[in-house]
């Protein structure tokens, strides 16, 4: 059975249809508040206690959201984004985009464009992280990418007891790149559709006293080559996976630069988009780190129902 909603709930529910309705139009709290059926005070109350954030910083989280999809379909001036999102003014809205995702709109909409949309997480994290965090500034600035996967096979070297990359490779050893022996292997898989990776395994996909990180990499789902001695071979189904990508770092400080960016993408809710995270239809994957590019990981999501 479905959870059953207070009414409390469906009353904010009310409230963010009407906002997402209404993006391009004035939006008074008399609105909001006839939209739930209540009176302003007790509907922003309400809204508060359901969401975290008052009907207004809503209504901005969404226009700027919003407005950053209209920037990534290119051919929109920053202005006209601006005024279509009933904002006063270009420098207005600079600097509210600016404050939300760490980026200015004109830099934003000039980024290559992936297939796909890419959202920055810093403002969708919503949370103010109050801790210092010194030369990691640009980091902050995460984007994130819907892609969809395919039905597919994962070529994999499983591990002990490993839980993280460092603890794989002292586990099966390192190879001549700086990477694992498993790794150097995986290179080697011409079939191969993507490139290797590193695997945080779901419960489902992870024998009894395996670890749960493993090296692998995904194959078409007729693959006819051979398995390396040592390696296993599973079916993955189609999925979506929601990809995240840093800013590009100083390889000689990657480390911290890493960890800074796997710390904030714990910290994102996917429900902002109407996913929720489904780690039975696929592992979490890591690409090697590569400063030029920026640390990428990519975990699997499902539409909320």
């Amino acid at each position: 059975m479905g959870e059953i909603k207070t009414e409390s709930a469906l009353a904010a529910e009310r409230m963010k249809q009407y906002i997402l309705k209404h993006l391009h139009e004035a939006i008074t709290a008399k609105d909001v508040a006839a939209a739930a059926g209540y009176s302003q005070y007790h509907a922003a109350r309400v809204f508060k206690g359901e969401t975290g954030v008052s009907p207004f910083e809503y209504i901005r989280m969404e226009r700027l959201t919003a407005s950053a999809r209209a920037l990534r379909q290119g051919g929109h001036r920053v202005l006209d984004v601006a005024l279509d999102f009933v904002f006063d003014s270009h420098e207005g809205f600079t600097r509210a985009f600016a404050k939300g995702f760490g980026i200015s709109p004109k830099k934003y909409a000039a980024r290559s464009r992936p297939d796909g949309w890419l959202i920055p997480i810093r403002y969708l994290k919503r949370a103010k992280d109050t801790r210092e965090v010194p030369e990691m500034d640009r980091t902050a600035v995460i984007f994130t990418q819907i892609l969809e996967r395919p039905a597919r096979r994962l070529i994999l070297r499983r591990s002990k007891d490993a839980v993280d990359y460092f603890s794989y490779c002292e586990e099966v050893g390192c190879g001549v790149n700086n990477a694992s022996e498993p790794w150097d292997i995986l290179t080697k898989i011409k079939e191969a559709l993507y490139e290797p990776v590193g695997l945080w395994l779901p419960e489902n996909m992870r024998p009894e006293d395996t670890g749960v990180y493993a090296h692998g990499v995904e194959v078409p789902l007729n693959y006819g080559g051979s398995v390396p001695e040592g390696f296993d071979i599973v079916e993955l189904p189609p999925c979506k996976m929601l990809v995240f990508q840093g800013e590009p770092y100083d390889d000689a400080h990657y480390q911290e630069h890493v960890f800074a960016c796997m710390e904030r993408i714990e910290g994102f809710n996917p429900e902002v988009y109407g996913y929720r995270w489904a780690p039975h239809l696929s592992p979490r994957m890591q690409l090697a780190p590569e400063g030029w590019r920026g640390y990428i990981e990519m975990r699997p999501v499902e539409l909320m129902q």
